[in-house]
């Protein structure tokens, strides 16, 4: 009898070992389950991606890396209420680039009707006053435009004191030119441990793939790159896919008067 009780009592050990592990699972995955549909995020196949409906307004942001665009393919793709409001446009790069197809998306996305904005990619080691320049020189922007973007997302081998720096002088000078607050685009990562507090004022179009609800960052964000992986129709390639945190009443405030 002792035996019995011996191996009876080894029986519902191995089980519990057995069975935790896959119990502990099922929360786990319960979880992101109901953090998935809360934050409605629902798969599109005519996007090739999830996306959350619980925003309302939804855009792109493109560069030469999707080649030659047809916007008006862009625009007239809805699928159910999901379709491209607006569109971030590389425009500049460090002091003398200028993307390739920055004219052509710039002219074209506006006539198609879709609100449309700047962005300049960032070289740490090189002076942010004359990339500013090479900024301001390529881009005109005209009521309705979105305000200028400031990519940053590398150090270039600098420091992080240099990287403020050189970020202010790039954001002072095209504030001054434009008369509006540029928008900041980058990684949360990134934001957190070389930018943070200092750049609090300035708009966040923040980059944080596979999150459910929001970007994982404390501050105020108005912009969020939620997918690097989304189809649409008129353009070839992969291209990302972003939402404004807010409705059409606040979108309308920030775009440039």
């Amino acid at each position: 009898m002792a035996r019995r009780s011996l191996r009876k009592k080894w029986r519902k050990f191995f089980l519990i070992l057995i069975l935790l592990p896959v119990l502990t699972l099922c929360i786990i995955y319960g979880i992101e389950w109901l953090k998935y549909r809360k934050a409605r995020f629902v798969k599109y196949k005519e996007f090739g991606i999830a996306i959350p409906e619980s925003y309302s307004i939804h855009g792109i942001d493109v560069s030469r890396y999707q080649q030659m665009i047809a916007w008006d393919a862009v625009k007239e793709m809805k699928v159910k209420n999901i379709q491209v409001y607006f569109a971030f446009i590389k425009a500049t790069e460090g002091i003398g680039n200028t993307d390739q197809q920055f004219h052509r998306n710039w002219k074209k996305s506006k006539s198609a009707g879709i609100i449309r904005g700047a962005y300049h990619f960032f070289i740490a080691s090189k002076d942010g006053k004359s990339q500013a320049k090479n900024f301001i020189e390529t881009v005109d922007l005209e009521p309705g435009d979105l305000p200028p973007v400031l990519d940053v997302e590398q150090l270039n081998g600098v420091s992080a004191a240099t990287l403020k720096k050189e970020v202010k002088a790039w954001l002072d000078a095209v504030e001054f030119n434009y008369g509006v607050v540029p928008i900041i685009y980058t990684n949360v990562d990134f934001y957190k441990q070389y930018l943070g507090s200092d750049f609090d004022k300035y708009i966040l179009w923040a980059a944080h793939y596979y999150e459910y609800q929001q970007p994982r960052i404390t501050r105020n964000w108005n912009f969020w790159q939620h997918n690097d992986g989304g189809h649409v129709n008129g353009i070839l390639t992969k291209v990302d896919f972003n939402v404004f945190n807010g409705d059409s009443a606040t979108f309308a405030e920030m775009l440039v008067k």
